[in-house]
């Protein structure tokens, strides 16, 4: 349900409207009078409470299905508050367990406000790592564990070496080990999630031109480029550290299928640049899939109906494919 103050009821009302008849069913784990109040403001059919998953796809195609959760305090568009944060906590576990016990094929999120969530006692980054801890009891996963964050979006894919840390912090976060271990969480996840058989990774530098042969730092040298020799010789396709302006020209994102940076606005302006309002976010090695739309709550535009659903439709529709994919690739 994401924050329920946020864009997230609107938006998922917009996208039911678009994939209604599409062939992508889902359901919205959140509150059904909310729910029932953003499909009154977009003119559709009321939205239908239900039980558990197998009732969506007879409902899907002529109303919006929802298993409902009780808010205990009263939403006003805009202005979050930290009564409901519980249940908003409680949405994200409760479509965990639903996707880890096989009910559902994939987990879409809406977008949650840490700060509040931190206000009660919420003690995670963000959705991509307590998605990870919860999915750290899975015992039988076999391939290498995330989480890992990637933004898709302009025919990009960007993995993300380091997350929400400060920018002064990133060289001292950076070790070869970890570097390894992400490649390898970004490969396998390539092959058995986005169906290519044998991916293309291209790894960004930490330096001005990659350091230029440790001129303007030696991170490349020591940490960066020795990960990459590694991988290569584990059979993964991995460039040596590249410069990271001249990586997201159009001539060489035909040279790769995917690109591991090292840091957060690295990675995320190329895709955002490219497609703003299209693209996804992504959580690479976990036992499920999950996709989310690649912006925040919009407190500020919330209840205005100018939020755009575009990302969530496509996070959407990359749940539905990722999840077909990744069943064709273990079954094969």
């Amino acid at each position: 349900m994401g924050d329920p103050a946020g864009i997230g009821p609107e938006i998922t009302a917009q996208a039911w409207e678009y994939l209604h008849d599409k062939g992508i069913p889902f359901f919205l784990i959140g509150n059904l009078e909310l729910a029932r109040h953003y499909a009154d403001q977009h003119h559709q059919p009321e939205p239908v409470g239900i039980t558990s998953p197998e009732e969506v796809v007879s409902i899907f195609a002529s109303h919006l299905p929802v298993l409902p959760l009780n808010l205990p305090a009263p939403v006003r568009a805009g202005k979050p508050d930290t009564a409901n944060a519980d249940t908003v906590i409680a949405s994200i576990e409760r479509a965990t367990k639903l996707v880890m016990t096989g009910k559902v094929g994939a987990i879409v999120t809406n977008p949650i406000a840490k700060s509040v969530l931190y206000d009660a006692g919420f003690a995670h980054p963000g959705h991509t790592e307590f998605l990870g801890q919860l999915a750290a009891s899975w015992e039988d996963w076999q391939h290498p564990r995330g989480p890992v964050m990637m933004l898709c979006g302009g025919g990009l894919r960007v993995a993300l070496m380091t997350v929400h840390i400060p920018l002064k912090d990133v060289a001292d976060s950076l070790d070869t080990k970890a570097i390894i271990h992400t490649a390898q969480v970004l490969d396998q996840a390539l092959k058995r999630d986005f169906g290519i058989p044998h991916p293309r990774i291209a790894l960004c530098g930490l330096n001005p031109h990659a350091g230029e042969d440790g001129t303007m730092g030696k991170e490349e040298i020591s940490i960066i480029n020795p990960a990459a020799s590694a991988l290569r010789a584990q059979g993964i396709s991995i460039t040596d550290a590249q410069p990271s302006d001249a990586l997201f020209r159009k001539d060489a994102r035909e040279t790769y299928d995917a690109v591991l940076a090292l840091y957060h606005d690295q990675g995320l302006i190329p895709v955002k640049t490219l497609d703003f309002h299209g693209g996804i976010n992504t959580t690479l090695g976990l036992p499920f899939i999950r996709t989310s739309p690649d912006h925040g709550t919009g407190f500020a535009i919330a209840g205005k109906g100018s939020a755009r659903p575009d990302s969530l439709i496509a996070a959407l529709k990359a749940a539905a494919l990722m999840s077909a994919n990744r069943q064709s690739y273990d079954r094969a």
